[in-house]
This record gives structure tokens, sequence and C-alpha cells, in this order.
């Protein structure tokens, strides 16, 4: 999973600094799916009554490597404010994904 983690990062900085292709879109979907993959295959079972989470483990990743790659980008520019800003908004995804792991762990959350 954090082969998968890093090359997405990897993947979200050079669609910052190089623009978006479609090889790369289909790289980034392929590792979210196996980071996907490789969580139901950790997790027992779940109770169907249980809530399902509106993302995967995979999307959340996804997100958070975009967001290491903007808090990256901001400082690579020398700029405070934006880093300030980026940082927080990775700070809140990084809470996000502890509570959704912590829930899911307990029984409390399923995954899609």
């Amino acid at each position: 999973m954090l082969r998968a983690a890093y090359a997405l990062t990897t993947l979200h900085e050079r669609r910052l600094f190089e623009g978006a292709d479609p090889h790369t879109d289909g790289r980034s979907a392929g590792l979210v799916h196996e980071i996907d993959h490789w969580v139901r295959r950790q997790l027992p079972p779940t109770h169907t009554a249980t809530a399902v989470h509106t993302e995967s483990i995979g999307a959340i990743v996804d997100r958070i490597a975009a967001y290491t790659a903007t808090t990256y980008a901001a400082l690579a520019a020398g700029s405070p404010d934006r880093l300030a800003t980026e940082r927080q908004r990775l700070a809140a995804l990084a809470t996000t994904y502890e509570h959704l792991t912590d829930d899911v762990v307990a029984g409390r959350r399923r995954l899609p």
C-alpha cells in the first residue's frame, strides 16, 4: 500500500508540473484499485447493516497524495500563506483517514 501511495503522490506531482494526460489518469485509477484490493484482503467480513462510508480507502489515499503534492509545490514555491493552507487541508484529511480506519476496524463502518 505504501508503494502505491508513493506512486500516486509522484503522479500528482507530475500532473502539477506537466499537466494531465490519459496515461497518468489511468495509472492513478489502477493504483487506487490496487489499494482498495489490498485493504479488502486485510479486513474481516463486515456486517451488512453497518453504515457504508462514501469513499474507499484508495480514494482517500489518492486525495492525501494530491494534497501532499500541492503542499510540496507550495513549499517549493516559497509561498508561506499557500503552504499553511495546504498543510491544513492535508492535516484535516489525514484526521479523516484516521477516523475512518478506526471506525472500519471497530466495525462501525464498512467500505464501498
